[in-house]
């Protein structure tokens, strides 16, 4: 039984080899070539936090698969109502053949995975988004040809994005820098898990056009995510020099690209002109949440004859 709780719990190896059967999966899907590889299975999706990209894409992806994909609500659980997430683990395990949960706390994800018999998939927490970041390096792959030796600029704030982009990028070869204004770093043991890359392959800045220097690739987040609604204000004061705008491409390498996991606040954290110059990418990336969340679910749940 494989999860997929955080980047950091799967190798460069486990990383790689899900990226390629996504690739897979996406020429199958353009092709018409069916894939039914998880018929008879269910996959609970617990959404404590709301999403259009991925109910849609998880929902869509496990009926293209041969699943039935059911949604459940805070509301439709007993969860929302005070029952430990134990008994939730250990009850929908017996009913159903994975969950994918998007949620506020890690630690909820942790505890179905440690009480429940059935694969847990992380569609998002306060502190990571491995599924996004999977399609984002499936994106990258995409345009560029490869991973290995490409340079990622994070601009933002140092939050479940910037956390599994750091994780993404290390692991399969990638050097990444990050601007963030002070107070908004990532956690201390994100920072501690670049470090073991050594010099040159991780870079924490405070000015974004010295994070932009050489980049491949620049991503940006809004400046205030889900849940921090009540700090919109503030974090648009702290914010407002962390824009990807054309000053800030005027230091990148050529060719490079843009990525956002959307959605996108136009004027913000990016500006028209370079949304629309790059949109080709980001939407490119937005369906391929779709195709490596197929992947996931592949190799988490897929019958040991069905596996890729």
């Amino acid at each position: 039984m494989k999860h997929l709780l955080k980047l950091e719990d799967w190798s460069t190896e486990e990383i790689i080899d899900c990226l390629n059967l996504a690739d897979q999966l996406k020429y199958e899907q353009k092709h018409g070539i069916e894939h039914k590889v998880l018929k008879g299975k269910t996959l609970g999706m617990i959404f404590e936090k709301s999403s259009t990209r991925t109910r849609v894409s998880f929902e869509v992806g496990m009926t293209q698969l041969g699943g039935y994909p059911l949604f459940l609500s805070s509301n439709d659980l007993q969860i929302g109502r005070g029952e430990p997430v134990q008994d939730t683990a250990r009850v929908l395990s017996r009913f159903i053949d994975g969950i994918m949960i998007r949620t506020f706390e890690q630690k909820e994800v942790e505890a179905l995975a440690e009480y429940g018999s059935i694969p847990i998939i992380n569609g998002l927490t306060d502190y990571c988004h491995p599924c996004q970041v999977l399609a984002d390096l499936m994106t990258i792959r995409e345009f560029k040809g490869k991973l290995e030796g490409l340079k990622m600029c994070f601009i933002g704030d140092g939050n479940n994005m910037m956390n599994s982009l750091i994780v993404g990028a290390l692991s399969t070869g990638m050097s990444i820098s990050v601007a963030c204004p002070e107070g908004y770093d990532p956690p201390q043991h994100i920072l501690e898990f670049a470090e073991k890359y050594g010099d040159g392959k991780f870079e924490l800045c405070r000015n974004p056009l010295d994070a932009a220097k050489g980049a491949d690739v620049v991503y940006t987040d809004v400046w205030a995510s889900m849940g921090q609604e009540e700090e919109k204000k503030i974090r648009e004061a702290v914010f407002k020099d962390f824009q990807v705008n054309a000053e800030l491409m005027s230091k990148t390498n050529p060719e490079c690209m843009v990525l956002h996991c959307l959605p996108a606040h136009r004027g913000e954290e990016i500006t028209e002109e370079v949304m629309e110059a790059h949109a080709n990418e980001i939407f490119e990336e937005a369906e391929n949440r779709l195709h490596a969340q197929k992947a996931v679910l592949v190799k988490c749940m897929a019958d040991e004859e069905n596996m890729r």
